[in-house]
């Protein structure tokens, strides 16, 4: 897997102060994505032991409410695995950070994937120009869903996330 970055005090993608990992790789092509450089999954540069030592050191920290998977999307094709691994890892070492991940895939496409187990919260969809308004809450486009993973994995049926 190929990473662009690795923010640390993000308020604006998910609840809380975040860390995000902005990952490589995108098919969708959003017109009007606000991050079109993660498209390329040979983007960035590779996620090593490095990467995951910073991202951990981060995580550590009292005040860090979880982290979000962004991009690019974490869950193109070629980085599933690796997401799927990480994200286990994370939830291993981290039981009490939440984490999210935003991708263009639609839930009923995706709630069957094992990384699910170890998610949270999912925005899902595709960003639609036409659809866009900065004042949405975690999302760029009235299309994209807020979903609550866990919830809806239990219960075997669709559940909206609502900010405690």
């Amino acid at each position: 897997m190929r990473y662009h970055n690795i923010t640390k005090d993000d308020m604006l993608n998910g609840e809380g102060l975040r860390i995000v990992l902005w990952v490589s790789g995108c098919d969708h092509g959003c017109k009007g994505c606000h991050n079109p450089i993660t498209w390329d999954p040979n983007g960035g540069i590779v996620f090593d032991t490095a990467a995951q030592d910073e991202l951990f050191e981060a995580l550590n920290h009292d005040y860090i409410s979880g982290i979000t998977f962004s991009g690019g999307d974490p869950l193109y094709l070629g980085n599933r695995k690796d997401v799927t691994a990480l994200a286990k890892l994370i939830k291993a070492r981290f039981p009490h950070k939440n984490t999210w991940l935003y991708t263009g895939y639609r839930w009923e496409e995706i709630s069957a994937l094992p990384v699910m187990e170890y998610i949270d919260v999912l925005v899902d969809g595709r960003f639609v120009e036409d659809l866009k308004d900065p004042k949405l809450h975690w999302k760029g486009s009235f299309n994209q869903r807020i979903i609550d993973v866990q919830k809806s994995i239990k219960n075997n049926s669709l559940y909206l996330y609502h900010a405690e």
